[in-house]
């Protein structure tokens, strides 16, 4: 799987509520710095939990996740991958309830013929006078 398709994988798990589908794409020792909450996650057994509590908070709703302006770069041993992300809440008919924006960056590193997500990072610019994030990306 080349890396800008850990994205694809990506967005489809969360789509889909599938817990373990997305913790696939993870190294076992991973490192996440998420935008909610805390401010590390450091390995698989953390991760999880947060993400089997985010599936588990959805109730009947979807999350649709987009990437814009994927940009990456590649060496034989690990890859850079960083762009916009949009979650989009769906509700059980497909209406769009409401949508955040934030820059998501992994580090992804050689699993056999695989590429796992070692570090992953997301944020969103906060101003500098109120400390408020902005969730919203300008079109």
């Amino acid at each position: 799987m080349p890396p800008e398709q850990i994205l694809q994988a990506y967005a489809d798990a969360v789509y889909a509520r599938d817990a373990e589908a997305l913790l696939a794409l993870y190294h076992p020792q991973v490192t996440v710095y998420d935008m909610w909450a805390h401010w590390l996650y450091d390995g698989q057994p953390q991760w999880r939990g947060m993400v089997e509590g985010w599936f588990a908070s959805l109730g009947d709703e979807r999350v649709q996740v987009t990437f814009d302006d994927i940009r990456s770069h590649v060496t034989p041993e690990m890859a850079l991958v960083h762009a916009f992300v949009t979650y989009a809440g769906l509700s059980a008919s497909g209406e769009r309830l409401r949508a955040m924006n934030n820059r998501l960056t992994l580090t992804l590193t050689r699993s056999g013929d695989r590429w796992l997500i070692l570090h992953e990072h997301s944020s969103a610019p906060a101003d500098f006078e109120t400390g408020k994030v902005n969730l919203h990306r300008p079109a």
